[in-house]
């Protein structure tokens, strides 16, 4: 999403559709906006500022690039505090309804924002993700590229859940310039243009007693200093909820003391798997 300028409604249904199907961002809506950017700010050494998306948002900035936002969450909304990841549609009411025909669930929208549409969504599995139709930041391939963030979705099935998102966001269709997905073992990744932009994965279930097993997207970020995050997230009333070895090094999901999840990796580490 841009915050620095003001399009027209089909500039900006445009912006959208030119990257359709690719994440094009993550978001925290928080119950108290103030502590959230404390927490943030401490533990991942982000800065905030102001966006266009009204008083109760703000955009997460790491050495000049946005990385993510934060929201004050409206008391009259019954959703969980989490990292959501958003996916660039050309058309969120089109978009909206392939979920529903699915047996996915629109939750909120699509919901007119100054800057384009969005929608609150929720996978078969019960995943949450949303929908962005709209401006994106004026930087997104750098964000794609660069940015400390990516995503990593556990379903109870990779495969079928790749069929479910292929359906929705026309993943490995024949429409140029839609995302591609290629099969590793048991996992499913997303690419685009060489790069990867997410990773699905099997094993989730709905039951257990672990919250890291139920379906949900992760949202990884990457860091300088793997255990001095931990330590700091501890010491501002974060929990360790698991850490998890991969062939690019180790990982920690921590739950910050609003309820939401997020996975931290080394910098150097940080490639999805």
């Amino acid at each position: 999403m841009n915050e620095n300028s003001t399009p027209t409604a089909t500039a900006r249904a445009a912006a959208s559709a030119a990257v359709f199907g690719a994440p094009c961002w993550v978001s925290l809506m928080a119950r108290d906006l103030q502590a959230a950017q404390d927490f943030y700010g401490a533990v991942l050494g982000w800065t905030f500022r102001r966006g266009r998306l009204g008083d109760q948002f703000r955009v997460a900035v790491v050495d000049g690039m946005p990385v993510a936002g934060i929201g004050a969450l409206a008391p009259a909304l019954t959703v969980a505090v989490a990292w959501t990841p958003y996916f660039a549609v050309e058309d969120a009411d089109r978009t909206a309804a392939r979920i529903r025909e699915r047996s996915g669930t629109v939750a909120v929208g699509p919901l007119a924002l100054s800057m384009g549409r969005g929608v609150l969504a929720a996978d078969r599995d019960g995943a949450v993700f949303g929908l962005w139709e709209g401006e994106l930041m004026r930087d997104w391939p750098a964000w794609r590229d660069k940015a400390p963030a990516w995503i990593r979705l556990l379903a109870k099935d990779a495969f079928e859940s790749a069929i479910f998102y292929g359906e929705v966001f026309d993943w490995a269709s024949e429409r140029p310039g839609c995302c591609e997905v290629s099969y590793l073992e048991d996992a499913v990744v997303l690419h685009r243009e060489g790069r990867v932009l997410a990773r699905l994965t099997s094993g989730a279930d709905g039951t257990a007693a672990n919250p890291l097993l139920h379906p949900r997207w992760h949202v990884h970020f990457a860091v300088q200093n793997l255990e001095e995050t931990v330590q700091t997230a501890g010491r501002h009333g974060g929990t360790v909820l698991g850490e998890r070895s991969t062939s690019h090094g180790a990982e920690v999901t921590l739950r910050d003391p609003d309820g939401a999840i997020f996975t931290v990796s080394a910098t150097d580490n940080a490639v999805p798997e």
